[in-house]
Parts: C-alpha cells; sequence; structure tokens
C-alpha cells in the first residue's frame, strides 16, 4: 500500500511536470480560448475512446452517474476556457501564479464535500502557499483582468477535482474522463451553435495550430488528465492540489526557455517558488508521518 501512494504520488508529479507545458502550448496557438478547448477536448475524447476500445473497457455507466460526469465535464470546460482567457488577457507568468491558491482554496473546501473538519496544517500550507504566490509576481494594474479569470477558473478546477476525487471510487479513470471530456465538447457546440460560429472559417486552422493542437490533447490531455483522475485513488483531493502548485514553477520556468524574455522571471520568483516546493514536500512527509504514526499506535 505504501509502495502503491509513493508510486502514485511521483506519478503525480511527472503528470504536473506535463501540464507546465499546458500554459505554454496555449500562449503558441493563434484562435481564441473557447475554441481551442473545444479543439482540445474533442480531440483528446477520440484519444480516449479509441484506449477504451483498444484496452475492451466498457462505455456503460448508470444514468445517475453520467448525469454527474456531464456536470464535472461543464466544470472542466469553464476552467480551461477561463484559463486560457486569463494567459491571451495577461501571460503565462501570472496565470500560473495564481493557480498556487489552488491549496488554499481546497483545504477550505474539501472538508465541506467529504464530511470532515478542516485540518490547521492544511490552511497553514496554502496560507504559506500564498505567500509564494506573492514573492513570485510583482504584479501590475494591468495584469488584473488576467488575475480575474485565472482566479475563477482555479476556483472551479477545485471544485472538479473535488467531485473527481469521489467518482473515481466508482468508475474507470479513462471512461470518466471520455464523458467528461464530451460533455464539455457538448456544452461548448451549444453555445456555438446557438451563437452561429461554426462558419468554415472556424475549421480553418494552420499547420502550426494543428500541430500544438496534437501535442495539447493527447499528451497534456488524453494522458495527464486521466492519469491524474487515477492517482486521486491514493490520494487526496488536497495532495492532489498542493502538489499541483508546482505546475507555475514547471510552466513558468518553460515559459522563460521557450517564450523568452516576456516570460522573464525576477529574483521574488525563485524565493516563491521555493516556499512551494517546500510546502508540497512538507506535506507529503508529514502526511507520511501522520499515517504511519496512527498506524504504531493501532499495532
Amino acid at each position: 500500500m505504501q509502495n502503491d501512494s509513493l508510486k502514485s504520488y511521483l506519478t503525480l508529479h511527472f503528470i504536473v511536470f506535463i501540464w507546465g507545458f499546458t500554459a505554454v502550448l496555449g500562449a503558441l496557438l493563434t484562435i481564441e480560448s473557447s475554441a481551442i478547448v473545444w479543439y482540445r477536448m474533442l480531440m483528446a475524447s477520440c484519444f480516449l475512446g479509441l484506449y477504451i476500445l483498444y484496452k475492451k473497457k466498457s462505455f456503460k455507466v448508470g444514468l445517475n452517474f453520467f448525469m454527474k460526469l456531464v456536470f464535472v465535464g461543464l466544470l472542466i470546460a469553464l476552467h480551461w476556457i477561463l484559463f486560457f482567457k486569463a494567459i491571451q488577457v495577461s501571460n503565462v507568468s501570472i496565470t500560473l501564479s495564481i493557480f498556487s491558491l489552488g491549496a488554499f482554496l481546497a483545504s477550505l473546501m474539501e472538508p465541506l464535500f467529504y464530511g470532515r473538519k478542516i485540518i490547521a496544517y492544511e490552511v497553514f500550507f496554502g496560507l504559506i502557499t500564498i505567500l509564494g504566490l506573492g514573492l513570485i509576481m510583482q504584479v501590475e494594474v494591468h495584469y488584473l483582468e488576467g488575475m480575474m479569470y485565472a482566479f475563477i477558473s482555479i476556483l472551479i478546477g477545485v471544485l472538479f477535482t473535488i467531485f473527481n476525487g469521489k467518482l473515481i471510487q466508482k468508475h474507470d479513470a479513462t471512461v470518466i474522463t471520455f464523458y467528461e471530456f464530451l460533455s464539455g465538447v457538448f456544452f461548448i457546440s451549444i453555445y456555438y451553435i446557438s451563437q452561429q460560429r461554426f462558419t468554415a472559417d472556424f475549421f480553418v486552422l494552420s499547420t502550426n495550430d494543428w500541430m500544438v493542437l496534437l501535442a495539447l490533447s493527447s499528451v497534456c490531455t488524453a494522458y495527464a488528465f486521466t492519469a491524474g483522475v487515477k492517482v486521486m485513488e491514493k490520494l487526496s483531493p488536497y495532495t492532489v492540489m498542493l502538489t499541483t502548485n508546482l505546475e507555475p514553477v514547471y510552466g513558468i520556468v518553460l515559459a522563460y526557455l521557450i517564450l523568452g524574455d516576456k516570460e522573464k522571471m525576477s529574483f521574488g520568483f525563485y524565493i516563491g517558488a521555493l516556499l512551494i516546493l517546500v510546502m508540497v514536500i512538507m506535506n507529503g512527509v508529514y502526511k507520511n508521518k501522520r499515517k504511519w504514526s496512527k498506524k504504531a499506535v493501532r499495532e
């Protein structure tokens, strides 16, 4: 059991590293945020559907469970639309740094869904993460719009992470993700149809956009999102959200290397990134210590 948890934790870190590429890829795309999400979820659904067929898994889920997946799919679509919108009106660094608030929000929201008390050390780690956020970015007023989009996005992200933490108890992660992505495509399509936005030009993309969308939908979405849901069989939503705080660290470094001076980092970034990294490590060590202490007492 301990080895399974360690494997899940290491897998989660690898997934978060992959997610670090997501914002960079989004910055390289020339289409609007809702179109990015529509293509991303549609293409990822196709990859997942083929994988389910290849593995001969069942697509069958109950109606009540399916409706829950539809709702979560809507949340995921909104989360990603706001995420890419934040990048477009600000930049990768601003957007990803706001995502560091995820752990603090999860520490307050998770107890409401799991019926437990708020744990003091989770709130403490979340507050230190906010301090790290403040040190990472010296925010300017003209980035306020991007910050607001990013904040609403991560708030929604915490919600669907908590919901998926419950849903994974009953069905395969790949099947769950498949239906959630299709639901997201459905809701965006309804909006586009109502606005008459499905024109011929909508389906004409540059070669660069198609290549970026392929990487975004396959590795960064179909694989990473499904694996992220899968690890929640062994890890709590709070631990997932706190570890996800490394996404800004990975993403901002990658953005600087790929996008250049536009994503130049200040000295405060390194201090803030170190604080976030320390919080992630402390969370894992402290939770593991508490678990083994409780086991020793029972024995």
